[in-house]
């Protein structure tokens, strides 16, 4: 079963599925659904179009250069295969995907720090500019005026020692 990218966002179109255009100089295009289609004739750019892989790529929200990414590159070149290579390919594959999740979720982490720390910074940007809501002028009053007599007292048992 050979599984297709489609041109326009590059997920996977499956056999019997999607739509498939041959341009007038035998360059095929396949397209996963209609959407895809469409625009693709209305000559919009995927980098621009905001569900597409492209956009995600070069927007920098999902990992463009990374070697463990190569590894899904077609190869047009046949391997004979005996049962140790097959053996060896299979443990490979399974690396590759172990690495290349790892890899994916050190990225996200990477990302969502930089929000955490701006969310971080917003809150006590909104706390320094509405901490008249938290402190009322009249509770730092009460406060102060049971400091002062906290003052007098001991300033009194300081006299009658």
């Amino acid at each position: 079963m050979r599984l297709e990218k489609c041109y326009y966002c590059s997920s996977t179109v499956y056999p019997g599925h999607g739509v498939e255009f041959v341009r007038n100089d035998c360059k095929v295009f396949r397209f996963c659904r209609g959407k895809c289609h469409k625009a693709f004739k209305k000559k919009r750019n995927p980098r621009k179009s905001k569900w597409t892989k492209a956009f995600r790529k070069a927007a920098g929200k999902d990992l463009a250069v990374d070697p463990s990414l190569e590894f899904e590159k077609r190869r047009h070149v046949p391997i004979k295969y005996d049962r140790e290579l097959w053996k060896k390919t299979i443990d490979a594959m399974k690396r590759v995907e172990e690495i290349k999740l790892k890899r994916q979720n050190q990225f996200i982490k990477n990302r969502l720090k930089k929000g955490k720390e701006l969310r971080k910074e917003a809150d006590i940007k909104a706390v320094k500019q509405s901490i008249h809501l938290i402190k009322s002028p009249a509770a730092t009053a009460k406060v102060l005026e049971k400091k002062m007599e906290v003052q007098i007292l001991q300033d009194s048992d300081v006299e009658m020692d």
